[in-house]
């Protein structure tokens, strides 16, 4: 930095010239102090033979002065040097310093600032001495005259002290700008271009960045206008300015501990967000420094599917938590985002329930794609390829598919593709909206992992799905917090394609997310995993309009909990379409399924529509434990039939096999059959009849068999013909009546009365 350079001041005084003398005072140099021109003492010498012209003076005074009237500036920041050469040429020889006058902006003088610099002692004549003094704002290194922030200018010259009656001859005063000397101090960087770095996009800049890096000591290292290519990987431990860009490989790291943000990282690469992104991605998991990856509330857009290890293209696992938060990520309209489907020929066989062998074409098969065709269940995605062995493996098995056949393959396109990953745990997305516009699809986890976790997020208007794993990348996950906003809010329930979530692990956790209208909300298919607090919308403008699953629990097995959810115009789904063999052989049949403390409400739909279903697919399959509990079945206009049925559009129910089946403590309203098992019956008999026939009245759970009589409790005297009472207790018969839903209670005589029974369609 120079003043005079850069914004055209002038320090320098004026040369010493026979008609100047006026110019240079005997006092301070302020208005009215007496000059040089015409003092009897001194006198101008044209020709010196070591100088070009000087002021000859003899010392007269104690302190004999020599100063510019002219005003020179001192600007904040910027530091002068005062330099003057003299020589003592007559008489007893004094001493030098350099010295001034310090000037507030009206003139008066700064008061109690150092005006003076050293002493130096004349000691022979002809022999030139140069004096020197630095006068600046603030007290560095060096700085002889530290004159605070209010000198505004000064009058500059020397002093000659000491003995009187000596004759000097003194140069030209020299004043130049001298705050490049101290650059380093002033300001708070340094700047890569000091430290060998061209700019110019083609040198490779890495090790100018590492030394500028390495001298910072604390400071911000600035990166200087220009164009950087830094050919390897750079860490910078200080923060980081970008006036320039930088380009790099992509196997090369960016490492910016002090400023990990994706701004930052958007200054680095010249404003491309989405080069800006897999960059800082690429960094978090191969860095220690930190945790997690702020956004800064930014808006990448996005104009084709991120795919994340590819970004990290050293990296095929991560196991360490690490974070993307804070900011949105949209999907532009750059025609990069159509789904690409490949139809091949595969064989699939029920002994190797998760491959299909002999795929055709199968090189052109992505991974993560869904797969579509006869017998092959809901959310059923590719998780691996093996070209040479033409083998596909599957998510999940197929229900109904052994043979060869034709499949198809689609590949969706997401904005954050994570597939790549052979394995990722404690990997976390926190505060990101999802701005798939119609266009992409939200996230794609990959095949395997563990403690993933999705939260706080929104997913707005995917165009095919929001968050879908495709093997075990979602074990142990949480995705809590989340928002799934459809593109089909205004297509009706069963046209509708979209689908919120998809999982196949186990112990996923999905908590207080909502997903509206869309045509399933999740589809689980892994055990052990909970559905707390959300809310599934999924009602449309239709009359008595039909109603799709808003959760799917595919795998009948399950030990899953259903508790604190709003189903919201849609239904739980039960189902087991992931079996190759999907008939009942042994096993566990329906069993560990919770519905708890749900709100199930209904509006404009068919009589015919229920909030529990239970779809089976093939033959002799049965309840084997599930409990739904007090939770609420309402209808808001029509009356609904029942609030559970079973589908039998893939199997029948053997409902002499239920068992442990649990409807405890659930209110209705406008449901006309309000199920609970137990069933308490209230029976009254008002005929004399040996065999009394009390009827479930459709109560049962799935239009149940009365298997089990628990109790009969007489509530009124049974009395017969004679109208004597009869306290001998009756016998029961269980699953009696054309539909086995009443049970039969045989007296010792024919009698009449009132009763109580419980009973029971589970074993």
């Amino acid at each position: 930095m120079n003043k005079a350079i850069t914004e055209g001041l002038v320090f320098m005084p004026p040369a010493f010239a026979a008609g100047n003398l006026g110019l240079f005072s005997r006092g301070d140099g302020v208005p009215g102090s007496a000059s040089y021109l015409g003092w009897a003492s001194a006198a101008f010498v044209p020709a010196d033979q070591d100088f070009d012209g000087c002021l000859e003076i003899q010392k007269t005074d104690a302190i004999q002065k020599l100063r510019y009237t002219g005003q020179t500036p001192l600007p904040q920041g910027c530091y002068l040097r005062v330099t003057v050469r003299v020589k003592a040429v007559a008489g007893a020889l004094p001493s030098v310093r350099i010295a001034a006058f310090a000037a507030r902006a009206g003139g008066a003088a700064v008061s109690g600032v150092v005006t003076a610099g050293a002493e130096v002692a004349l000691t022979s004549y002809g022999q030139v001495v140069e004096v020197s003094a630095i006068v600046g704002a603030g007290g560095r290194g060096g700085v002889d005259l530290i004159w605070g922030t209010n000198a505004v200018y000064g009058h500059f010259g020397i002093d000659l002290t000491g003995p009187n009656g000596g004759v000097v001859r003194v140069d030209d005063i020299v004043i130049e700008d001298v705050t490049s000397v101290f650059l380093r101090d002033l300001m708070n960087w340094v700047d890569v271009r000091d430290f060998g770095a061209k700019g110019d996009g083609v040198a490779d800049d890495s090790a100018a960045f590492a030394a500028a890096d390495a001298a910072a000591g604390g400071r911000r290292v600035l990166v200087s206008a220009g164009t950087y290519y830094l050919g390897s990987s750079v860490t910078l431990e200080n923060r980081v300015q970008f006036e320039g860009t930088v380009t790099m490989p992509t196997a090369a790291i960016l490492s910016l501990t002090r400023d990990f943000n994706l701004a930052t990282y958007i200054d680095a690469f010249g404003g491309d967000e989405e080069l800006a992104f897999r960059k800082a991605v690429q960094s978090l998991l191969n860095g220690a420094d930190h945790e997690s990856l702020d956004l800064c509330g930014r808006r990448v857009s996005v104009t084709g599917p991120i795919d994340g290890q590819a970004a990290v293209p050293n990296r095929t696992s991560f196991a360490q938590r690490r974070v993307i938060r804070n900011g949105q990520l949209r999907a532009e309209d750059t025609g990069n985002w159509t789904p690409e489907t490949v139809t091949s020929i595969a064989t699939y066989s029920a002994a190797d329930p998760w491959t299909l062998t002999g795929v055709g074409n199968v090189a052109n098969i992505r991974t993560g794609s869904l797969v579509t065709a006869a017998g092959v269940g809901r959310e059923v995605y590719v998780r691996a390829v093996n070209v040479a062995a033409q083998e596909v493996t599957l998510s999940q098995p197929l229900s109904d598919a052994v043979g060869l056949q034709t499949y198809s393959f689609t590949r969706f396109p997401f904005l954050l593709d994570l597939t790549g990953f052979e394995r990722l745990d404690g990997f976390e997305l926190e505060g990101i909206e999802f701005q798939c516009n119609a266009l992409a699809s939200g996230v794609l986890w990959p095949a395997s992992g563990e403690g993933n976790v999705v939260r706080n997020c929104v997913f707005s208007r995917p165009g095919h799905r929001g968050l879908v794993s495709i093997g075990d990348g979602c074990h142990g996950g949480l995705i809590d917090l989340c928002r799934f906003v459809s593109s089909e809010g205004d297509v009706l329930a069963q046209n509708r394609q979209t689908v919120a979530i998809v999982t196949n692990a186990s112990d996923v956790k999905i908590r207080n997310c909502r997903a509206d209208r869309f045509k399933h909300g999740v589809v689980v298919s892994g055990a052990r995993s909970m559905i707390a607090g959300c809310h599934f919308a999924q009602g449309d403008a239709a009359t008595s309009g039909a109603r799709t699953a808003g959760i799917v629990v595919a795998q009948r097995a399950c030990t899953i909990q259903i508790s604190g959810n709003t189903i919201d115009n849609c239904h739980i789904e039960w189902t087991n379409e992931r079996e190759p063999d999907p008939d009942y052989t042994g096993g566990n049949g329906f069993a560990g399924l919770s519905i708890t403390g749900n709100v199930m409400v209904c509006s404009s739909v068919s009589a015919l529509h229920s909030f529990i279903v239970v779809r089976p697919y093939g033959s002799g399959h049965f309840i084997a434990g599930m409990t739904v509990s007090g939770n609420t079945f309402r209808s808001e206009d029509v009356v609904i039939e029942r609030g559970e049925r079973v589908d039998t559009s893939f199997g029948q129910m053997v409902k002499e096999s239920f068992r442990s089946v649990s409807f405890v403590g659930n209110t209705y309203h406008k449901v006309a059959a309000e199920a609970r098992n137990p069933l308490t019956v209230k029976h009254g008999q008002n005929t004399h009849a040996q065999v009394w026939e009390v009827s479930s009245v459709g109560a049962l759970p799935f239009e149940g068999k009365a298997l089990q009589v628990d109790s009969v409790t007489t509530t009124s005297r049974p009395r017969n013909a004679s109208n004597q009472s009869n306290y001998a207790m009756p016998y029961a018969t269980a699953q009696t009546g054309s539909n086995g839903d009443s049970v039969q209670l045989i007296w010792p005589e024919p009698v009449l009365g009132d009763v109580v029974v419980v009973m029971r369609s589970d074993m």
